[in-house]
């Protein structure tokens, strides 16, 4: 472990020029500052990467098994896997728990809108913040019974909750369910029902409330169990 009290050594190392000395030890207390250094930038800045697993897409049984976060790559994974069978038009959303990247979210979601597929949760699937909304992508909606269907506001430097209701921020949201036919009042019920850092997982009176399904949904999964899906 890099120590703290090298810190002045490093300075020296990292400023000498090429007429000094140079040994194998310096080389290598060199690379260990440099490291230190970047990934103390990193830590400072909040630039360190968000581990998570990219959205993938499986075709099964003339269906397109999805799991994963969206993020930009997802466009292109959909894509190409839509390109490749274009005659599949139903999405499985088997654990979708959100996104990385809001922008590419709400883009994939038109995509699959516009190509007219079905999206499926099935009984022991998941959806979450981002990975409910691509399920209100479907041009028919199917949430089978038992599954996990949850929502909360969206993050960043400020929540979507803290805003006023007039900020442009909610616009991209609000013109993205208006497309799917989805009523506004489920973006503020989103907003409040749980923290960015938490989840509300929906039961079936709320999701038929907002029309989230094209048929009455079915008795949902309990929270406790889609907490440890």
């Amino acid at each position: 472990m890099f120590q703290v009290e090298n810190w002045l050594t490093c300075s020296q190392l990292l400023l000498a020029t090429e007429t000094q000395e140079t040994t194998p030890e310096t080389i290598v207390l060199k690379l260990q500052c440099l490291t230190a250094c970047i990934a103390s930038f990193l830590f400072i800045s909040g630039c360190t990467a968000v581990a998570h697993d990219p959205l993938t897409f499986i075709v099964a049984n003339n269906q397109i098994l999805v799991n994963g976060e969206v993020d930009r790559s997802a466009i292109r994974a959909f894509s190409e896997i839509t390109a490749q069978n274009p005659d599949i038009k139903t999405l499985v959303l088997q654990n979708v728990g959100g996104s990385v990247d809001d922008e590419a979210n709400l883009e994939l979601g038109r995509m699959v809108r516009k190509a007219g597929f079905t999206t499926i949760v099935p009984s022991n699937g998941l959806v979450a913040s981002g990975g409910t909304d691509l399920f209100l992508a479907g041009k028919k909606r199917v949430l089978e019974q038992g599954a996990c269907v949850g929502v909360h506001s969206w993050g960043g430097d400020v929540e979507g909750s803290e805003l006023p209701r007039a900020s442009q921020e909610h616009l991209p949201y609000l013109q993205y369910y208006e497309v799917m036919s989805i009523p506004a009042e489920f973006y503020w019920f989103t907003l409040n029902s749980a923290s960015a850092s938490e989840i509300h997982w929906m039961q079936q009176a709320e999701t038929n409330r907002f029309n989230m399904t094209t048929d009455q949904a079915p008795k949902l999964g309990e929270p406790n169990t889609c907490d440890l899906r």
